[in-house]
């Protein structure tokens, strides 16, 4: 039984030039295994030898002949809907931006089970700390806190301090 044919315009030795300046490896395997099948090898072992099976080798014949070497890189894919909008994303980055009210609140830097209820209690969408910790990083905030500071604290009492603080160098040491 023949196999599917291959496009002929391009050579095995363009396909493999091109395989060694692709910067995704799953797409330079790809273009070898299309090489190696055009040089004459059998489909399974022009497979074997790029590590995929003899099926993800038809595939990929299938995207060569239709969309050319290009067509070998993999297709974005979707995944699964967020669960919050792009409004109720926006408004839980700006009260994470304005902070917590001590008082009102009951902390001094949110945390991620602190955002997890207020998402609950807000939105009715539940989130993990794990699913939650991903949200925020896609928003492009880190899990980084600020140092907490006293809510009666007065900066001008600490730059008073500091500039009343002794300083000295470290002698030689014995």
């Amino acid at each position: 039984m023949a196999g599917l044919p291959i496009r002929q315009d391009h050579s095995p030795a363009d396909l493999r030039t091109r395989a060694a300046r692709e910067k995704d490896c799953r797409a330079a395997l790809r273009l070898l295994a299309i090489a190696n099948a055009l040089e004459g090898m059998t489909r399974a072992e022009a497979a074997r030898l790029t590590g995929m099976e003899r099926q993800a080798l038809h595939d990929a014949i299938q995207r060569f002949n239709v969309e050319g070497p290009d067509g070998l890189h993999d297709h974005p894919r979707t995944g699964r809907p967020g669960q919050l909008t792009s409004g109720q994303q926006a408004a839980l980055k700006a009260h994470i931006l304005r902070g917590p009210e001590p008082e009102r609140d009951g902390v001094s830097a949110w945390r991620l089970i602190d955002l997890c209820e207020h998402v609950e209690q807000t939105y009715g969408v539940s989130y993990s700390q794990w699913g939650l910790s991903r949200v925020l990083k896609r928003l492009g905030l880190s899990r980084q806190k600020t140092r907490p500071s006293h809510p009666k604290g007065s900066p001008a009492a600490q730059a008073a301090f500091k500039k009343a603080a002794p300083v000295q160098a470290a002698g030689p040491r014995s």
